[in-house]
């Protein structure tokens, strides 16, 4: 039995020693290497706490730090310390999920959190749901098994026994995970088809129908739409309703890439903006964006059980054994063999928080990029992206978005990125990621802000 109150007491000391520090690190790659180079020629042993000890002030100086309550970027989460301690068991006991009999409570466990959110999520009881690396690795499931079912030839001949070029459509607003998929899925990076976007920069159906027609005139062979909840970039979350109604009249699988965002479908608040996603055959989330756990814990969600098992379905005598009743072999339902028990961090934290918790985490979160948006109009900041979700783009007239950012990391006021939304100028992006930050963060980031402009 682990110390639970020794462990969540560093959990907590380590929290506090971030908040109240350094968000961005000052250091080049020669000062690290320089650094390792003369401790570390593993030539003799080490003591552990010596060792230990140095890796965290090595963390701690030369690391953005993601889990501060100013850190505004990327979708890397404040963790909770339920989660902590899930990653800490697995740790010692070191399950192998990738069959049911070797870790029947692991395998178990991941089952049941998964189906709770298959039911938020509105697919069937039927449908079939692992946890991946990431949401790439969902993207690469989704892809794959899309094509299994689209073209009964692909699982033993390929791309070359098809009768065309299979096409997948998304805009540049969708994640760039899918050029890496079309690459090594054999489809080429001209698989990718690009369909424009409206002023807000969702997927305009109109262009959708009409990419499509021109290209199975010319040969493609269109099998598979990206509808994304929550883009990296600007939040946006594109028509679900209406894009699940086009790719059934289409006969196209429809996915939607909600790693992000899908997290909102649990809140009373947000989830009607979610409205259509029940009507997708697949969709990625992952728990580590805005379910709040640590790296990594992607998850796939697909309605079509067969479809999956025909495309991840081997037969190995190694792996052959009696396994209880009706538990399935996650080696026979993902991309993955060997495979950590991802979901225990998930499973502590939903049963240590409840569905309550959790909700009132991401709609605080939510409040606080309403704030944000409020207090940078207020201040003479214009808002360019338009989105329910806390992620805000900003900028001002004459703003050099690069020069701002250094000056805003330089000073330790927060960590922000720059992105350009429909190939349009530079802007900022800020996204509150931290179920700690707080009112007056908000309110003395963007004084600070204002002082540098």
């Amino acid at each position: 039995m682990i110390h639970l109150d020794e462990l969540i007491s560093t959990v907590q000391e380590v929290e506090t020693t971030i908040a109240s520090g350094p968000i961005v690190p000052n250091v080049k790659p020669s000062e690290i290497r320089s650094h390792l180079a003369s401790r570390y020629d593993f030539a003799s042993p080490m003591a552990l706490t010596e060792i230990t000890a140095d890796v965290e002030r090595m963390l701690r100086a030369w690391h953005v730090q993601v889990t501060h309550p100013r850190y505004m970027g990327l979708f890397n989460p404040s963790v909770t310390p339920a989660s902590v301690i899930g990653d800490t068991l697995v740790a010692m006991y070191n399950p192998q999920l990738a069959t049911w009999r070797t870790s029947p409570a692991a395998n178990e466990i991941e089952r049941h959190v998964l189906s709770w959110l298959t039911g938020k999520f509105g697919l069937p009881d039927t449908a079939i749901a692992n946890f991946t690396s990431g949401g790439a690795e969902a993207n690469l499931s989704a892809t794959i098994v899309a094509l299994t079912r689209a073209f009964p030839d692909y699982a033993a001949s390929g791309v070359r026994g098809l009768a065309g070029r299979p096409a997948i459509y998304m805009t540049n607003e969708s994640h760039h995970s899918f050029i890496k998929i079309a690459h090594m899925t054999g489809l080429g990076r001209t698989a990718i088809r690009t369909v424009a976007t409206d002023r807000h920069l969702k997927i305009d159906l109109t262009n959708l129908a009409k990419r499509i027609a021109e290209d199975r005139q010319e040969g493609f062979l269109p099998f598979m739409v990206v509808g994304t909840a929550g883009t990296t970039t600007g939040g946006v979350i594109d028509p679900l309703p209406e894009l699940a109604d086009f790719c059934r009249s289409h006969d196209l699988w429809l996915h939607v890439d909600a790693a992000w965002g899908g997290a909102a479908v649990i809140s009373p608040r947000l989830r009607g903006f979610l409205n259509g996603i029940e009507k997708a055959d697949s969709i990625t989330c992952d728990a580590h964006k805005w379910f709040s756990v640590p790296m990594s814990a992607g998850m796939f969600f697909c309605r079509h059980a067969d479809a999956v098992k025909r495309t991840f379905g081997v037969e190995s005598y190694l792996m052959n054994a009696k396994k209880g009743e009706d538990a399935i072999d996650p080696y026979v339902t993902t991309l993955q063999w060997s495979r950590r028990f991802i979901g225990l961090k998930v499973f502590l934290s939903l049963a240590h928080y409840g569905e309550a918790g959790y909700i009132s985490m991401i709609e605080h979160q939510t409040r606080m990029g309403d704030l944000l948006r409020e207090c940078l109009t207020l201040s003479g900041w214009q808002i360019v992206n338009t989105t329910p979700l806390p992620l805000v783009c900003f900028t001002r007239n004459n703003l050099n978005t690069t020069e701002f950012l250094e000056k805003l990391y330089d000073r330790q006021i927060a960590w922000m990125s720059e992105v350009r939304l429909a190939g349009g100028p530079s802007v900022l992006r800020a996204c509150v990621t931290s179920f700690r930050t707080s009112e007056k963060d908000v309110e003395w980031v963007v004084r600070e802000m204002n002082k540098l402009v």
